[in-house]
C-alpha cells in the first residue's frame, strides 16, 4: 500500500487558505456585532501561534484607529487589568492557559473566543463565541486556522480580504527562494503587523522542519542578531526593509528575500518553505516531535 506523503495534511491546508480566508470574511460580515467594535479598549490573547496572530491584529487595529489594542500570551495576562472586551483564539479549544485565563476573569468582564472545534471546551467558555470549523486542521502544525482568524479580524476592520486571498493564491504559485535547500539559518523580519507574522514564520520553520529560525523587528536586527549572518543564512523580510539594511546584510554573505505582497500572504509562502525544508531533512511536518494539537497540562481540564 502506498504511504501518504509526509506533510500531506499541512500541504493541503496551506493550499486551501485563499478559499478559507474568503469564508472567514463572509463570517465576519455575519458576526459583525460580535467582533470588537470601534472605540472599544480591548486585549487579545493566545498561546504560541495564536499569540503571534494576536500581536499582528493588535498592530492592525491600532493602525486603523479602531481603538487601544493590547496583546498578551495567555499565561502572562496581567492580573486585574480590565478591558471593554478580552478576546482569545484557540484552534482545538482545550488549551489550559486560555481556559484558565477566561475562568479567572471577573464575571462582568466581557470575553470573546474564536474557536475551530465546536465540540471543545473553548466553544462554551466565553461570553461570545465565533466558530470556524471550516478552518480547523488535521495537522499538528497550525497554518490555516491562524491565518483565517486574522483574516476574520481584519475583515472586521474593513480590510479587503478578496484582494488578500488573491495575493495568497499568488504566494502558493511563486517559487521558493533560490537555494532554499542549503540554508542553515532562517531569519524573518518585519515592521508593524509584520513583527508578529515574522515571529509566527520563525515558529513554523522551527516546529515543522526543526530548523534554526529566528525573528525580530526589522529595525532591531542590526542591534546584535546580524552578527550571526553568514553565507548559510537567509534573511526574509515580510515588510519593506529599512533603508540600507539589505545592503548591510548582503555584505555578510547572507542571502536576502524581500516580500512584495501583504505579510499575511507572504506567510503562506513561508509555510510552504517550512514544509519543503522539513521534507528535505526527512521530517514529517504533520507530526513534529514533542508537539500535540493543543497543550493540556496534566491535572488540568
Amino acid at each position: 500500500m502506498t504511504q501518504p506523503q509526509r506533510g500531506a495534511f499541512v500541504t493541503a491546508e496551506i493550499a486551501s487558505q485563499p478559499e478559507v480566508w474568503l469564508r472567514a470574511a463572509d463570517l465576519a460580515a455575519e458576526q459583525a456585532s460580535t467582533l470588537p467594535q470601534p472605540g472599544e479598549r480591548i486585549a487579545v490573547v493566545g498561546c504560541g501561534t495564536s499569540a503571534f496572530i494576536a500581536q499582528a491584529y493588535a498592530a492592525y487595529r491600532e493602525a486603523s484607529g479602531a481603538g487601544l489594542t493590547d496583546h498578551f500570551v495567555a499565561s502572562e495576562f496581567p492580573a486585574g487589568r480590565r478591558y471593554d472586551r478580552i478576546g482569545a483564539s484557540t484552534r482545538s479549544g482545550p488549551t489550559t492557559e486560555v481556559l484558565d485565563l477566561i475562568a479567572s476573569l471577573p464575571a462582568d468582564q466581557r470575553t470573546l473566543a474564536i474557536v475551530g472545534d465546536p465540540a471543545s471546551p473553548g466553544a462554551t467558555t466565553a461570553d461570545d463565541v465565533i466558530l470556524m470549523p471550516f478552518a480547523d486542521e488535521k495537522s499538528v502544525v497550525q497554518t490555516r486556522f491562524a491565518t483565517s482568524t486574522l483574516a476574520l479580524l481584519r475583515a472586521g476592520l474593513g480590510h479587503d480580504i478578496t484582494a488578500l486571498a488573491a495575493q495568497a493564491q499568488d504566494a502558493l504559485a511563486q517559487d521558493l527562494p533560490a537555494g532554499w535547500e542549503a540554508f542553515e539559518q532562517f531569519v524573518f523580519l518585519g515592521r508593524g503587523p509584520g513583527v508578529g507574522l515574522a515571529t509566527e514564520a520563525g515558529l513554523k520553520m522551527r516546529e515543522a522542519a526543526l530548523a534554526w529560525a529566528e525573528a525580530y523587528p526589522a529595525m532591531d536586527y542590526r542591534h546584535g542578531p546580524i552578527s550571526l549572518a553568514e553565507p548559510h543564512s537567509l534573511i526574509w523580510f515580510l515588510t519593506e526593509p529599512p533603508t540600507g539594511l539589505v545592503d548591510q546584510i548582503r555584505s555578510t554573505g547572507a542571502s536576502v528575500e524581500v516580500a512584495t505582497r501583504d505579510p499575511l500572504a507572504e506567510l503562506v509562502r513561508i509555510q510552504r518553505a517550512a514544509v519543503a525544508v522539513a521534507r528535505h531533512r526527512g521530517y514529517d511536518p504533520d507530526q513534529p516531535r514533542h508537539l500535540t494539537r493543543s497543550i493540556v497540562l496534566d491535572g488540568e481540564h
